[in-house]
């Protein structure tokens, strides 16, 4: 209930895989399942679409690459188990290799069900631009910068959230074009100019480039220059974070410290090692902080870190032995700290390309993984007809597609080029990979317009919260109340005004418009909305004023239409303004701040 995902999950896991006892391992396996079958905070859209849409929940994007990573510690924990079991029966399997006990199948079963589930990030990878994006109706949101901070992400933006697979960093790099591109990738993230935009955010502290240290999905970040041949760079930039972003002062932390992360990030850094993949009981190599430290481990043995000539200057490792073997790639395994003994750096002022002769991290590929959904692309609203093009990330693969509102299967049309339609039209596709294997069915829906309007929105909108663009207010599509899901057209602190366009002179009979309320988020229905016609888009008239009266104390979120008859007249442009109340009252915890409107649609019949 503090934060996204169900990261106990990962705490137990890797305790699991570290071999620490002292509690029923079968009953929190059960207790995790339990968490990962749950259908709040986006589980259900998760488990039927393979992916969390804006539609769905806020801060989809973060939600799916939690909820992947916590699944696949899930799968672990099914593995575990799995040979605990075996040996505790000597467990034999027939000579067909079927498993005849109905416990192993079980784990097993499960194992391949959440092992799926952990593939399920792909399904929001952008393999055009590298990052991982926030999709509406099974498509990618417009626009899309990797740098804005919005309601797609968790206290963060794509940059700081597009490395976070670190139980499937194999696949991840392959989708970034292979090792060089994935390096380059992480180098534009340390060094690119570009500064944050989008919703202010105070985690987001203790910046390199758009890295982002005050907040804890980037903490692994700098680690994954040894997973493609680059340890020097982890070196680099571990060392300036513990150099400039850990003080001894009152404010000697760059961010929140969360649960104590903050703390536990430098300690292991500074020892030398950190674990980018809680789970699998292995640690990458950074750089060691002191000459020496040791760790009096709860089986009686000692584990010491020495790093020889470090210094300031002298951060990059010339070489690493684990008790007198030289280590050919910058890992360390669990077991091998909780043996005892030592691990001795040599360190140098000059970077060091050789000094792990396999050049690469522990890198992990799924077994099995979930076959991606497809992307599909085109404009949700259309007048006249317009075209949907399908795409999907395995090259080697077809999509299978449906027009009529079915569920495609193996037997469904294939896609060879853009569908046309003109008339309202739900598609739904799937990805048939080169094994015959299905993904889950991807959906959308186009909506033929009823009219050819157009509008002007006088007085702006936020970026965060455009509702699709100037005519998001007359194109049929509503919103819920979920405030971030896309539909809404918000402004904050100023009256809304927008001018509507309807072509040509037009008898109207009625005004209105539909409205949000979520006071949490300083979302409140307008005071008053007023409406003016026009037959030159100048000169304005009067036609309605209306008082929505909803309680300004009201806290669940609630959509409203107000809506008013008028007497008929004859115009071609309708304009509306919508007023708040002023400053947010005392009683509200965000007391004397600018509320904000949100609008869906306009009525003019």
């Amino acid at each position: 209930d503090t934060m996204i995902g169900y990261h106990a999950v990962s705490v137990i896991a890797d305790a699991m895989a570290k071999g620490i006892e002292g509690f029923d391992y079968e009953k929190a396996y059960a207790a995790a399942k339990h968490s990962a079958e749950l259908d709040h905070f986006g589980l259900a859209a998760y488990k039927r679409r393979g992916y969390i849409s804006m539609e769905d929940e806020n801060e989809s994007v973060s939600r799916t690459l939690e909820y992947a990573y916590n699944d696949w510690c899930i799968a672990q924990m099914a593995s575990i188990l799995y040979t605990r079991r075996a040996e505790s029966i000597n467990y034999t399997y027939s000579s067909d290799g079927v498993i005849t006990d109905s416990i192993l199948k079980n784990y097993s079963d499960e194992h391949d069900k959440y092992t799926l589930r952990a593939g399920y990030y792909e399904n929001l990878f952008d393999t055009r631009t590298g990052f991982f994006r926030a999709k509406k109706n099974g498509g990618f949101v417009e626009p899309f910068s990797p740098t804005e901070v919005n309601f797609g992400f968790t206290e963060g933006n794509s940059w700081q959230y597009s490395f976070f697979v670190p139980h499937d960093l194999g696949r991840l790099i392959e989708l970034h074009g292979g090792r060089e591109k994935f390096a380059a990738k992480l180098d534009e993230m340390f060094t690119t100019d570009q500064k944050l935009t989008g919703r202010e955010q105070a985690d987001l502290t203790g910046i390199i480039g758009q890295y982002a240290h005050g907040n804890e999905p980037s903490h692994h970040i700098a680690y994954l220059f040894n997973y493609v041949g680059e340890a020097w760079k982890t070196q680099k930039y571990v060392r300036q974070i513990m150099d400039e972003f850990y003080k001894n002062s009152p404010d000697g932390l760059i961010g929140n410290e969360d649960c104590g992360q903050m703390s536990a990030w430098y300690i292991l850094s500074a020892s030398g090692f950190y674990p980018v993949n809680p789970g699998d009981g292995i640690y990458v190599l950074g750089t060691p902080l002191f000459p020496e430290v040791k760790y009096r481990l709860e089986n009686g043995t000692t584990f010491t870190v020495k790093a020889s000539n470090v210094s300031s200057r002298n951060f990059y490792i010339r070489s690493a032995k684990v008790n007198g073997r030289q280590l050919d790639a910058p890992i360390l395994s669990h077991n091998e700290i909780m043996k005892g003994g030592s691990l001795e750096f040599v360190m140098t002022d000059k970077l060091q390309m050789t000094a792990f002769p396999s050049k690469s991290g522990p890198i992990t590929t799924l077994p099995g993984n979930a076959v991606a959904v497809p992307l599909i692309t085109g404009q949700r609203t259309f007048s006249g007809s317009t075209t949907v093009s399908l795409s999907t990330t395995k090259s080697d693969s077809k999509i299978r597609f449906t027009t009529d509102g079915s569920v495609p299967t193996l037997k469904s049309q294939i896609y060879a080029r853009p569908i046309t339609i003109d008339i309202d039209t739900t598609i739904k596709a799937i990805t048939e990979d080169f094994l015959g294997r299905m993904s889950l069915a991807a959906e959308a829906t186009f909506t033929k317009r009823s009219n050819d309007w157009t509008v002007k929105v006088i007085s702006g909108y936020s970026t965060q919260y455009t509702g699709g663009g100037e005519n998001a207010i007359v194109d049929g599509i509503r919103g819920t109340t979920n405030f971030a899901s896309g539909e809404w057209q918000g402004i904050q602190g100023k009256p809304y005004e927008a001018v509507i366009d309807l072509k040509r002179a037009t008898e109207v009979k009625e005004l209105g418009a539909s409205f949000l309320q979520v006071a949490g988020p300083w979302i409140w229905m307008p005071d008053r909305v007023e409406f003016d016609v026009s037959s030159d888009g100048v000169n304005f008239t009067k036609a309605a004023e209306i008082k929505p009266a909803f309680p300004v104390r009201e806290m669940k979120p609630t959509i409203r239409e107000v809506i008013e008859k008028i007497a008929p007249v004859r115009v071609r442009y309708v304009r509306i303004r919508a007023f708040n109340f002023g400053k947010i009252p005392d009683w509200h915890p965000g007391a004397g701040g600018d509320p904000w409107i949100f609008i869906d649609e306009v009525f003019i019949r």
